[in-house]
């Protein structure tokens, strides 16, 4: 039987790969919702593509966000506008899988909805577990779901440690590209431009992560979300740059012998792995031959890049600082893309949020939401100053 796939985030990267994924293994998948947050156009466009009575939603910013109840194609299916219609589309579906591939803190709702709503959730926002981590996995243990991950790094550890005894994993070691500034000299960094922080060079993705990956938030953020995830103390979360990106991440077990996932950089592996679970895939669209790579590995500089210093931080002070990191980087990353501050003003601007007071634990998702939104405004707040 065909697994039924909700895709959220559909006209993204993320979106995009789990599509052509789904298209590669049409007798195991079936896309049977979509939604995007601001390509209305695109997402017409992929509903035509998989068939009229695929449900859509669009959540963006315009005249159809007034709309207040669904509408119905000619298909006799919906089509959802605005949040709230997001949140419904998913309560009300009839998926075996919610694929989230929603950018930044805005994917938090929707993850929460699909919980509730009983489906297995397949996480490619990173940030629902770096904000919720203490409250989405009880949600799941509650509601007798999964949550599957699919960064690349996440998507490496959980096939990793499936098959070992927990007491036998010493530490966890997440690979870091580098992004398109590790050799570049600090001293040049007042210069460099959102045209610069793009240049990833080994994945093609989309702005924020681009950005945080020329940042390492992107890295601090999953040193983060392994800590969540899996339980792992962060002082046995290690990060090494790995420029080839062929390993994704290792394990170092107790007896001192380190284990690999190595594979194309290509993220329709981990989506596929995702969607499969808990059977591996029987075939791959990527076969991965190691011949002819060279594989590097170096420890990461955290004085030229003290974003990551920042989210080891953040793990260590506990309370709401975790929320804090994501929020205000993602203030940092808008602004930057705007022109308003520097790329070396993205660290700034997190190391002085970061230094008030955020110890408050939140104890449901009301209070995660609230918090958020104040981290936020005091980000705005600093960036006046800068």
């Amino acid at each position: 039987m065909k697994k039924k796939i909700l895709l959220l985030g559909s006209t993204g990267s993320i979106g995009s790969s789990t599509l052509d994924a789904a298209a590669a293994f049409t007798d195991k998948f079936e896309i049977t919702g979509l939604s995007s947050h601001t390509n209305g156009v695109k997402l017409l466009e992929l509903q035509k593509r998989f068939g009229n009575s695929v449900v859509t939603a669009y959540s963006g910013n315009s005249a159809d966000t007034t709309i207040s109840e669904p509408s119905v194609n000619t298909a006799g299916k919906f089509t959802y506008y605005g949040k709230e219609g997001l949140l419904e589309m998913i309560s009300s579906s009839d998926a075996d899988i919610v694929v989230n591939a929603i950018a930044g803190a805005a994917g938090l709702g929707p993850s929460i909805a699909a919980l509730e709503s009983g489906k297995d959730l397949v996480l490619a926002n990173k940030e629902t577990v770096v904000m919720a981590g203490p409250l989405i996995f009880p949600l799941a243990e509650k509601h007798n779901c999964r949550i599957i991950p699919v960064d690349s790094e996440h998507s490496a550890i959980f096939q990793l440690t499936r098959f070992r005894p927990e007491k036998f994993i010493d530490s966890i070691i997440l690979t870091a590209s580098g992004g398109p500034f590790r050799t570049r000299p600090v001293e040049t960094f007042s210069s460099i431009t959102i045209q610069d922080a793009l240049k990833h060079p080994t994945w093609n993705m989309g702005n924020k992560i681009s950005i945080d990956s020329a940042t390492l938030a992107n890295k601090g953020l999953e040193v983060i979300e392994t800590q969540m995830f899996f339980g792992t103390p962060s002082d046995k979360i290690k990060v090494v740059v790995h420029p080839q990106s062929i390993v994704h991440s290792l394990i170092s077990t107790t007896d001192g012998c380190l284990y690999a996932q190595l594979s194309s950089a290509d993220m329709k592996i981990p989506i596929i792995n995702a969607l499969c679970y808990p059977e591996i895939s029987d075939r791959t669209i990527v076969p991965f031959d190691i011949v002819g790579h060279t594989l590097t590995f170096e420890n990461p500089d955290t004085q030229k890049f003290p974003m990551l210093k920042f989210a080891y931080q953040a793990l260590a002070a506990k309370g709401a600082y975790t929320i804090a990191y994501n929020a205000v980087n993602e203030i940092a990353v808008d602004e930057f893309s705007k022109g308003v501050i520097s790329f070396l003003q993205i660290a700034e601007l997190t190391d002085r949020v970061l230094q008030l007071d955020w110890s408050q634990n939140p104890a449901d998702f009301d209070d995660v939401f609230a918090i958020d939104e104040a981290i936020r405004r005091k980000s705005k707040e600093f960036v006046k100053v800068l």
